[in-house]
């Protein structure tokens, strides 16, 4: 496969024999947004080595080729070379670690030296010709793993096993404050509050959000968290802990100081997903940063 020429091929079973192809491609989960772009815009679908439409009947033992139209770099995304902490790479996805103090993607007020930046600058230096696919997003100031799709195709399947939740995150942080007992459940509707576009509150009227949290240690003055979503919401973790009386140290937007660390103590240290074409469980962890440590340090 070259990332020009993306193409995906099966063997057709027996259970599958008499099928339409365009339902046996619908089992493989061929959307049909995928379907309209082979159509329309330079792909192919090839039953044993001859171009086909999905109204071909197809028999056990044939051989089905996808092949999708090339992908454009990501217009207007400015590529930057930007080093990347490469975890992981195959020819489908990509795991990288951001550090604190960037951005996911462009913002108004960043709107160069993003993650996505970075990824399409690296893109371009290794000759990836693509859009740049996020599966899972950080907050600029959380730091940890996140997961790549590199191609459309790909992320609609890693798209799917999100919806379903079965890629999981987990996450350490720092909170104010001594956390009482081994952990607990935040179970509190986040939605945004009305005065700000950026901050988010709960609220009677927000959307279902659901947090496990687990006491690691703590410090004098601060407790070492082990946190996973059931929800995925918006600043979750940090509304979330605000709002049970612990902000996140240095997440002065939640009510946590700035004294000790200059940005929100939270980490992704934990990504686990099932691989939509190998079907193995990929599971990537990654210590905490410098900046976590030397507080978790201070007594």
């Amino acid at each position: 496969m070259s990332n020009q020429n993306f193409s995906l091929t099966w063997s057709v079973l027996e259970e599958d024999s008499g099928s339409l192809l365009r339902e046996f491609l619908s089992k493989c989960d061929i959307s049909k947004r995928a379907l309209t772009d082979i159509k329309f815009k330079g792909g192919s679908i090839l039953v044993n080595g001859i171009i086909v439409t999905v109204r071909e009947r197809i028999e056990a033992g044939d051989v089905v080729t996808v092949i999708f139209p090339p992908e454009l770099a990501s217009g207007g995304l400015l590529p930057e070379p930007i080093p990347l902490d490469v975890k992981y790479e195959d020819e489908f996805v990509l795991v990288v670690v951001k550090p604190p103090a960037m951005n996911t993607i462009p913002s108004r007020e960043h709107p160069n030296g993003s993650l996505a930046n970075g990824l399409a600058g690296y893109y371009k230096k290794t000759g990836i010709q693509a859009t740049i696919h996020i599966v899972t997003r950080l907050d600029r100031d959380t730091s940890g793993l996140v997961l790549i799709a590199k191609h459309r195709h790909i992320h609609h399947l890693l798209s799917g096993q999100q919806k379903m939740g079965q890629v999981k995150r987990r996450y350490q942080a720092i909170s104010e404050g001594l956390v009482a007992g081994p952990g607990g459940v935040v179970d509190a509707p986040i939605g945004r509050k009305s005065t700000s576009i950026i901050e988010r509150e709960v609220r009677n009227d927000g959307r279902h959000a659901r947090t496990l949290f687990q006491v690691l240690a703590h410090t004098a003055s601060h407790t070492f968290l082990k946190l996973e979503l059931q929800t995925g919401r918006t600043h979750q973790i940090r509304v979330h802990m605000a709002h049970i009386g612990h902000p996140l140290a240095g997440d002065d937007l939640y009510g946590g100081s700035r004294t000790e660390i200059n940005r929100q103590a939270l980490h992704c240290f934990e990504l686990k997903f099932l691989h939509p074409f190998t079907k193995r469980m990929m599971l990537f962890q990654e210590e905490l940063p410098e900046d976590m440590k030397n507080l978790l340090e201070v007594k």
